[in-house]
């Protein structure tokens, strides 16, 4: 059986829903108490991608409400609490239960409330003598966000910018490691595994790497410890394991035009929480879910738009054939679609199309969701040039670069000052010299379109420094380099001439080549120097050659911000690989090019380079 992350969650919200009582084989308790709901923005964003409002009802929660909204008092009911442990959340839970808003509090938090906290809640709740009304306090490790069974996000913000601000001191880094190592401590601790952890050496992965491998290390040494109970893989021969990078790595992803269903729904139209809300075709906003509920979105979401469209119409003709089909056998107009009202015929016909109704009505249903979002897609492909901007940054990073007329003229096209922004920024990270006349050119055709280059800046300056490294000669280039790691971290690194090897050929991500190469754990010269961390393991292993593989299992986690491209390109290299293996990805953010591209502005903006103010990343 294959790690799940999605059915894990939910199986323990379920539980905590039905007062962290035992389940049974339906995930429900065995005696059904009505109750009331109080969630934090952050868990309300937990909850969302997997329970819905009949499954609040299943579980017998009537009502649902955020903790910073006003409540009344509903005396006889008890409430089950999901927050994360914070002062704000601890002051708000001491008001509640001064003020006797609930008969009994059950209060669940998202990660481990720290001992400060908990003593605050103690006090609190003892001095307003209201301490018998809080029934149990539980740490859930909950704390991230899965949007799919092989997708999650520990949903902090900004992360990129934080972990490569020249400005931030190593108190702030450390805060920011220990936050990321907590969330993939949840991550494990609900899927019951201890992992081999594989990293590249220098800059955050390693940070997360060694504070994520002492962490557990620490905590293993407890008897009754999250990983010696339950989960599927705790006994098991074959560990997973767990692959850690920085998104400099790959800078180049986080920035591309993508042509792909989901990276496109995500990018152009503001997929979130796997909801998106667009014009509807009649005016006003629709809003749709898109995940494994729906069957197209579930066959489809991997494909080229162009594929996506014939995909549409192929299930529509279908659709009109089968409802053709159910009309003349029950003496209906052909073409006409079946509602339940022409219906004359033989009673085992008429029953046949009854029972067709509800099928038929639901793929259709389907069907008009995705036409919907194809339409508002090619609406905006065909005047930003989408496909056009996908095409040549794929050509540009295969080749190392593009003819001079057509980079001038794409960035003088269509697109929005963002779309030019990235493709300038992707001529630059695929350019293995800089050609500073070129370059010039760009900068000024960017200031004819009025483009805040902040973020074309910041990555100019990287690049300029990476070839400064190169040509330094043996004595100076330490100086430069202990300079350059205190300001960037590993950004230096990373932003390499050799860029021609993060696309191959076969249009293979160097994440996911990479990622393949360790599940199989071969000596390969592209993953020899990673280190590896075995918490399991007497005594440290760093930098261990001792391989484990091949992997069945892994978790690939992006530090810095991933996006769908990523977990496509990783869920594509499972489908074709044999025997079977399995890839879960996850990320601190799931981002789309622009928010990106909006924090290496920042970042730009940090370190004096030109253009226009920046505002912060939106939350």
């Amino acid at each position: 059986m294959a790690l799940n992350l999605r059915q894990r969650q939910t199986e323990c919200i379920a539980r905590m829903l039905n007062l962290n009582q035992p389940v049974n084989a339906t995930g429900m308790a065995n005696e059904e108490v009505y109750k009331m709901l109080i969630y934090d923005k952050y868990c309300q964003n937990i909850l969302s991608p997997l329970i819905h409002v009949k499954d609040l009802r299943k579980h017998g929660v009537t009502l649902y409400y955020l903790i910073d909204k006003e409540r009344n008092p509903v005396p006889d009911v008890p409430a089950v609490y999901f927050v994360q442990p914070t002062h704000a959340n601890i002051q708000r839970i001491i008001a509640d239960t001064s003020n006797l808003l609930y008969d009994s509090f059950h209060l669940n938090f998202s990660s481990v409330i720290p001992r400060p906290l908990l003593e605050e809640l103690a006090s609190g709740a003892v001095n307003s003598d209201s301490i018998h009304r809080i029934s149990k306090v539980h740490d859930q490790y909950l704390e991230f966000v899965t949007l799919e069974d092989n997708l999650f996000s520990l949903a902090q913000k900004s992360s990129y910018v934080q972990l490569n601000d020249p400005s931030a001191g190593d108190r702030e880094i450390e805060e920011i490691i220990e936050k990321i190592v907590s969330g993939l401590f949840c991550v494990l601790a609900t899927l019951a595994v201890v992992p081999i952890i594989r990293c590249p050496r220098g800059g955050p992965a390693e940070m997360v790497a060694s504070a994520l491998d002492q962490r557990l290390r620490d905590h293993l040494l407890s008897k009754n410890n999250l990983f010696t109970e339950g989960g599927n893989f705790v006994s098991s021969f074959q560990r997973p394991i767990l692959c850690l990078f920085d998104r400099n790595f790959e800078l180049a992803v986080g920035i591309q035009h993508d042509f792909r269903y989901q990276p496109l729904v995500h990018d152009v139209l503001g997929l979130r929480l796997n909801r998106l809300d667009i014009q509807g075709e009649k005016g006003g906003m629709k809003s749709y879910e898109l995940d494994s509920s729906d069957p197209f979105w579930a066959a489809n979401w991997s494909l080229a738009f162009p594929e996506v469209a014939g995909e549409i119409e192929s299930q529509l003709a279908k659709y009109k054939k089968d409802v053709d089909e159910v009309n003349r056998r029950t003496g209906g107009t052909d073409g006409t679609e079946f509602d339940g009202t022409d219906v004359i015929g033989n009673t085992k016909h008429l029953m046949s199309a009854v029972n067709s109704l509800p099928e038929l009505t639901a793929r259709k249903q389907v069907i008009d969701k995705h036409t919907n979002i194809a339409t508002v897609l090619l609406g905006e492909i065909k005047a930003r040039s989408l496909d056009a901007f996908a095409n040549k940054e794929y050509d540009m990073m295969a080749r190392g670069g593009i003819d001079q007329k057509e980079l001038l003229a794409a960035l003088k096209g269509k697109g929005t000052q963002m779309d030019k922004l990235r493709f300038a920024i992707m001529y630059l990270i695929s350019s293995e010299t800089i050609n500073q006349a070129e370059v010039e050119l760009v900068e000024a055709a960017l200031r004819e379109c009025e483009v805040d280059a902040r973020a074309f800046q910041y990555v100019k300056k990287i690049k300029s420094l990476n070839v400064s490294l190169a040509s330094a000669n043996s004595a100076s280039r330490s100086n430069i380099v202990d300079w350059a790691e205190k300001l960037y971290g590993q950004s230096i690194s990373a932003v390499t001439a050799g860029v021609k090897n993060l696309l191959s050929s076969d249009r293979q991500l160097a994440l996911t080549r990479t990622v393949e190469a360790l599940m199989e754990g071969k000596p390969n010269p592209e993953v020899d120097s990673y280190l590896m961390f075995d918490p399991r393991a007497p005594k440290p292993s760093l930098g261990s050659n001792h391989l484990k593989g091949p992997f069945k299992e892994a978790i690939v986690f992006m530090v810095g911000g991933g996006n769908y491209v990523e977990y496509g390109s990783l869920q594509e290299l499972v489908q074709r690989q044999q025997p079977v293996r399995h890839v879960i990805y996850g990320t601190t953010e799931i981002l789309t090019g622009g928010e990106f591209v909006e924090q290496l502005a920042l970042l730009g903006q940090k370190m004096g380079l030109g253009g226009a103010p920046v505002a912060a990343p939106t939350q």
